[in-house]
């Protein structure tokens, strides 16, 4: 071997164990350090061992009220998220239903849409100044206290926005049924309906428990509909006793907030690790797979499941979403929308006059960009070394992203607070937008990674072999090799971080500061302040956002060998 070849080699040896130690470093950053300071401030608080924080916490009655509305709230979400989800992922996966792929994106539109804009919808559909029902004469008596504010509520619409993430665990696991056993049964007389309960529903158990333990845990974290609708009720839970603890009394309650957010944080853990116990007692392999996919004919059945399913899609997407644009179009709010009524002044305030929205719009867009690009960038070679070169403690931090992506996201925001309330190396992120990108960078980068990953796992590492044998060093391999052949999926993913942060609320309800507002605390505060017609102005640009990206991410992702999107069929 030549000097020269020698030296290429070295310097190639070297690039890959620096970015290795790198990427290493920096998914310790954004995963295992914001769960650590927590932990620390709750046995030290200010640097001072002793139970304190702990005490004072758990001596207070409105944690354990908070935490008992949490827990059965989310249990009884998590239910109608079950129920809901299953059954549309049965319908999609296993029947003849026609126009599948524009009931997969409405359905997922659920889940897309940010849950306080989703929340401000239903607010606006069946309050007494609901300009869509006063059109049709069925709004309620004005002074009439509005339904959705009670616990009720709160659950119902939790129930709904996340229905989607069992459909999505659950619709996965039916392509792979095995057909073979669904013909047998077929064959041997069993009508659809007792193939479904008696051979597709238990084989589906752990499938359903996961999404729906998904479910669970997405429901704790949530912090846009128990805000909009529990504190008029005065209905707390936990994710909104942490925002009004730090909200009204400022960092000098730190301590008890991060006792508070641990507590929360215990219980997303337990609800992951009992979803993978349930799933780990329940054998249910199966010889053989299915060689075509699993359609079962609706027979007599097609136009009431079409109906419903379309009925059900309308009545839970395109009416609220109608309401709220209704609101944003007439003059005052509690008009009833119609030609006199109708303007567009409120879009044009938000748009060009309402300094606060302006920013917003901007902050959140250089917000999500810059998270997009460097988890772009991240999801790659991290992708690279945990799947194709197998390295285990890549893996081991890439399953810690995991769990700090379960976190809710009031957790991670504290966590963050409290790492730079103080400068670090001389600089200060506190009340600036460098301390929010952070956060979305250890929120995000599972979303980000996910695809990227997936997309490894279906390419040959012989690509890259081959390369290495003919001379490439470790950047001509990662840059020619290894980048071109994921870049659609991780283009596709970086789109969903983008679409994901541009709308993200729960992180940044704790982290903004005056003149650093994201889109998300804008449309929250305007409807916290009795603006309800700016605030379903600008909601409605997000919906119409929301939708156009996800139409483009579906453009990226259309000649991918497998989806790498939640709503691709």
């Amino acid at each position: 071997m030549s000097t020269a070849s020698s030296g290429r080699r070295g310097q190639s040896i070297v690039a890959e164990r620096s970015l290795f130690w790198g990427l290493a470093a920096l998914l310790t950053l954004i995963a295992i350090v914001p769960i650590g300071r927590l932990l620390v401030e709750g046995v030290l608080p200010g640097g001072t061992p002793g139970p304190g924080p702990f005490r004072r916490v758990l001596a207070d009655p409105a944690t354990w009220v908070a935490l008992g509305h949490t827990l059965w709230v989310s249990l009884a979400a998590m239910m109608i998220s079950g129920l809901v989800g299953g059954a549309m992922a049965l319908v999609v996966a296993l029947t003849d239903l026609p126009a599948k792929r524009l009931a997969v994106f409405g359905f997922v539109m659920l889940l897309m849409v940010p849950s306080q804009i989703t929340t401000i919808a239903w607010i606006e559909l069946l309050g007494p100044s609901s300009a869509l029902l006063h059109l049709v004469g069925l709004a309620p008596a004005p002074g009439t206290r509005h339904p959705l504010y009670s616990a009720t509520g709160i659950t119902v619409l939790l129930g709904l926005e996340h229905a989607p993430l069992v459909f999505l665990g659950l619709r996965t696991a039916l392509r792979s049924l095995p057909g073979d056993l669904i013909e047998a049964a077929r064959a041997s007389g069993a009508r659809p309906a007792r193939v479904v309960r008696t051979i597709i529903v238990p084989l589906m158990g752990p499938s359903l428990i996961a999404g729906m333990a998904l479910a669970f845990v997405s429901n704790i974290g949530n912090f846009g509909t128990p805000a909009l609708l529990g504190i008029p009720a005065r209905f707390s839970m936990l994710t909104t006793l942490i925002y009004q603890r730090l909200s009204g009394f400022g960092p000098r309650v730190l301590s008890e907030v991060a006792v508070l957010s641990l507590v929360l944080g215990m219980i997303a853990i337990v609800g992951v690790l009992v979803e993978s116990w349930l799933a780990g007692r329940r054998d249910v392999r199966v010889d053989g797979a299915a060689a075509t996919p699993v359609r079962l004919s609706l027979g007599a059945w097609r136009g009431p499941v079409i109906l419903l399913v379309w009925g059900f899609l309308a009545a839970t997407l395109l009416v609220p979403l109608s309401a709220l644009l209704a609101t944003a179009l007439v003059k005052a709010y509690g008009q009833p929308f119609g030609l006199a009524t109708a303007t567009l002044d409120n879009f044009r305030f938000i748009l060009f006059e309402h300094p606060a929205a302006r920013r917003a719009v901007a902050n959140s867009f250089v917000l999500a960009t810059a998270a997009a690009i460097l988890l772009f960038l991240a999801a790659v070679p991290v992708a690279y070394f945990a799947v194709w070169r197998g390295r285990r403690l890549m893996r081991a931090l890439v399953l810690a992203t995991e769990l700090s992506y379960a976190l809710p996201g009031v957790v991670l925001a504290i966590a963050a607070i409290l790492i730079f309330i103080r400068p670090v190396l001389g600089l200060s992120l506190y009340n600036t937008l460098g301390i929010i990108l952070i956060a979305y960078l250890a929120r995000f980068f599972t979303l980000a990674q996910r695809p990227v990953a997936a997309a490894f796992r279906q390419l040959d590492i012989r690509l890259e072999e081959a390369a290495q044998m003919s001379g490439a060093g470790f950047a001509r391999r990662v840059l020619t090799v290894a980048l071109p052949l994921v870049a659609p999926a991780a283009a596709a993913g970086a789109l969903l971080v983008f679409l994901t942060a541009f709308n993200e609320l729960t992180v940044s309800a704790l982290l903004w500061s005056a003149g650093h507002e994201t889109l998300g605390v804008v449309v929250f505060s305007l409807e916290q302040a009795g603006d309800n017609t700016l605030a379903a102005a600008i909601a409605s640009l997000t919906v119409a956002a929301t939708v156009g990206l996800m139409a483009v991410a579906s453009l990226l992702a259309r000649n991918l060998n497998h989806p790498v999107l939640p709503w691709q069929a």
